[in-house]
């Protein structure tokens, strides 16, 4: 393994950094070791920096393959403002400057060249690239190698041909997201050797996931942004006139925005797009053709104003948000008529294979939004990852969970209902027809099929058949009903069905989601002089727009924060900013030394809490809305058990928000939330352990003292650790 020190001192000169995130020195160590990997990083990871760094470690030049000119054109201008030889070659290029960047690279000028795949594979192009010294070749994006990505690109398929052009180079392939399925599919497309694979956790930590029903969209859409001044954000919407009537309703209400599809002139595309890396506008309403190549890391809330039409999508979408680390809302706006809109475009393919799998991963993508579990168990799950934690402490279900009641009575008559139809004969039949009998509906295909003479017909005149049918669906997503796919799904009992009706089991429903619940913790953000950070960024706006780049490409609001919190006034003092590289300290330091300069000569300095504290770690909430008001019935001198009944949750949903309280600097009385007793049995049982999920730890001890407990416990003892250091 190469030792990171032998990388570190390139990486602060030229990136600002003095650290590796998690992964990234072991994939350089693989790279460096001409080794064929498989890198698989969520957005925000530092995917880039895994070829980039190794590339300015060795000789030659390092051929980058990118799908989006955007792209590439984005990273190269981050590269020469680092103060790293690279370029690209595609079509935006005059004739000139394509032989005056062929003749740079052939002279050995350039470390990285982004080309893409359809340039790369044109013609006689790759005799060309035999004659630069490639040492290395990264694939970005690989996921658009498979047909079952979301991406696809044919031209990737062809890659494999540049392996037999440069048969000793070694390979690194790169994606934020690809399923099993996909990542054995990049494998075998790229023909990697014996490769080293990396998989990091898909979780986004920093990302907030909230999901309500569809009303009144555009109204939701503007108090959603307005509440959020002066932040960046996506809205993505399913048609191109969606994507308008969005982009003209917020423009009506004050708030600068454009949209941008594959309908509009190219001209008026890249217009759109530039305003919005350059914080001109501050959303972007657009279809799914917009975001791969952008590489915006501020952009602060990304809404689905329709519904995706697969988690791998959405995943990647929403993945667009908070790519520097920062928190971000995801918001979705849920319609079951949107799911009727996908059917009906689904039912045109005339492939079935391809139709039963788009409708498989629609009703996937439907679980997940009418869920009440964790959004992470269900967007990690679907990547095949465990998600162990028993409250994110940032999504809306785990914020906010919704009110359960008693459904034992109804479960018994769906269930009942579902095993008459079976003996009266027939075919099976789907959860409306179902709800349409215990409703007691005259349907015709109630009455044809003579349903209506079942001993269970008109049962549940109590529920619309509306509601019969979402208490259907609950009961599939838990399992108590089977679901058979095809064009017409239709519903058996399950064996855990038959379980409830034998044993007469209590089932327990959710209520259904309410709009604009309670706004997710906004983890992990710096503690910072805001109105010297306004100043700052007008400052990097200005800066710029005179470089003719996107304000992120001079600093990004991480750095900005920092530097709005350490007031450096000195070249010594600005070096240490995270993001700042020699290169940057000598192109902007002076600009932005002398802001903090001024300003500070007519405003004091402002104090505040350390980044061990301030700055929370990836998997820790800071106390949020619904914590606080927990938190103030327990300085109330209220119980658990009393605030849990007080407020309609689960005692360990409680205990939950005071875990967070305390993590985000709150001093509690342990003996008030456990025993002396159980304090040293979870001493005893957490010596040595380090591992994130308390779900073993829960186990070992029998389920004797609740994860809530187990939670309070690290919390405490990591707060006193930390004043002990």
């Amino acid at each position: 393994m190469i030792p990171s020190e032998d990388l570190l001192p390139l990486l602060k000169k030229h990136f600002g950094y003095e650290t590796f995130r998690p992964l990234q020195r072991e994939i350089m160590a693989a790279i460096l070791g001409r080794r064929d990997t498989l890198a698989i990083l969520p957005t925000g990871a530092g995917k880039s920096l895994c070829y980039q760094l190794p590339a300015l470690a060795r000789d030659g030049v390092t051929l980058v393959i990118s799908p989006l000119i955007a792209l590439m054109k984005d990273q190269v201008d981050q590269l020469l403002a680092a103060g790293v030889a690279a370029t690209f070659l595609n079509s935006t290029l005059a004739p000139e400057e394509n032989r005056h960047r062929l003749e740079e690279i052939r002279s050995g000028n350039c470390k990285l060249v982004y080309l893409a795949p359809e340039r790369l594979m044109s013609g006689d192009f790759l005799s060309v690239v035999r004659s630069w010294n490639v040492t290395a070749l990264a694939v970005d994006e690989a996921h658009c190698i498979s047909e079952w990505g979301h991406d696809f690109r044919p031209e990737y398929r062809r890659l494999k041909e540049l392996r037999h052009a440069l048969p000793g180079v070694p390979v690194i392939a790169l994606t934020a997201t690809a399923t099993p399925q996909v990542r054995e599919d990049i494998l075998r497309q790229l023909a990697l050797r014996d490769p080293a694979v990396f998989l990091a956790s898909f979780n986004r930590p920093n990302l907030n996931y909230l999901v309500e029903p569809k009303q009144d969209a555009a109204s939701r859409l503007v108090a959603f942004i307005k509440s959020r001044s002066n932040e960046s954000g996506i809205v993505y919407a399913q048609s191109r006139k969606r994507t308008e009537e969005l982009a003209a309703s917020l423009r009506d209400a004050g708030i600068p925005a454009a949209c941008y599809h594959a309908g509009l002139e190219a001209p008026e595309r890249a217009r759109n797009q530039e305003a919005f890396l350059r914080d001109e506008i501050r959303v972007i309403c657009a279809t799914v053709a917009f975001g791969m190549g952008i590489n915006k890391p501020d952009v602060r809330f990304v809404i689905h104003a329709d519904l995706p039409k697969n988690l791998e999508g959405y995943y990647q979408e929403t993945g667009r948000a908070g790519r520097d680390g920062l928190p971000a809302d995801c918001l979705l706006l849920f319609s079951r008529s949107d799911i009727v809109k996908n059917l009906r475009f689904l039912d045109q393919m005339s492939d079935e294979q391809v139709r039963e799998n788009a409708r498989h991963q629609l009703e996937t993508m439907a679980d997940f939004a009418e869920s009440d579990a964790c959004r992470r168990v269900g967007l990690l799950g679907y990547f095949g990852e465990s998600w162990t934690m028993e409250n994110c402490g940032a999504c809306d279900n785990c914020l906010s969970p919704r009110e359960t009641w008693d459904a034992t009575v109804e479960t018994q008559k769906i269930l009942s209902c579902v095993l008459r139809v079976k003996q009266a004969g027939g075919p099976s039949v789907g959860i409306r027809h179902l709800a349409d009998i215990l409703a007691g509906s005259r349907a015709e295909k109630v009455l044809a099929r003579n349903h209506d003479k079942l001993s269970t017909y008109g049962i549940g005149k109590e529920h619309s058949a509306a509601k019969w049918t979402e208490i259907a669906r609950q009961l599939a997503r838990k399992g108590c009903l089977a679901v058979d796919g095809g064009n017409y799904p239709t519903v058996s009992v399950s064996t855990e069905g038959m379980s409830i009706l034998r044993e007469r089991l209590p089932v327990t429903l959710s209520r259904l989601m309410v709009a604009e619940k309670a706004s997710a913790a906004r983890a992990g953000d710096i503690e910072c002089d805001r109105e010297l950070f306004e100043v700052l960024r007008s400052h990097r706006k200005q800066v710029a727009d005179a470089k003719e780049v996107p304000p992120y490409v001079v600093f990004s609001d991480v750095a900005l924060r920092h530097m709005a919190r350490a007031y450096p006034i000195d070249e010594a003092a600005f070096l240490k900013i995270p993001g700042v590289g020699e290169r940057k300290l000598a192109d902007y330091g002076p600009g932005f030394i002398g802001e903090i300069v001024a300003w500070l000569a007519d405003h004091p300095r402002l104090q505040f809490s350390p980044l061990s504290a301030a700055t929370v770690p990836a998997s820790r909430p800071v106390a949020n809305g619904t914590s606080k008001v927990s938190l103030e019935l327990w300085r109330e001198g209220k119980t658990v058990d009393e605030i849990a009944a007080l407020r309609g949750f689960a005692a360990t949903t409680i205990e939950g928000h005071l875990a967070q309280a305390i993590e985000a600097g709150e001093d509690l009385d342990p003996y008030r939330l456990y025993t002396r007793e159980e304090e040293s049995e979870m001493r005893a049982a957490l010596e040595g352990y380090e591992d994130a999920s308390l779900k073993p730890v829960f186990e070992h001890l029998g389920g004797r003292i609740s994860y809530g407990k187990l939670r309070l416990f690290r919390a405490i003892e990591a707060r006193r650790s930390m004043a002990v250091a």
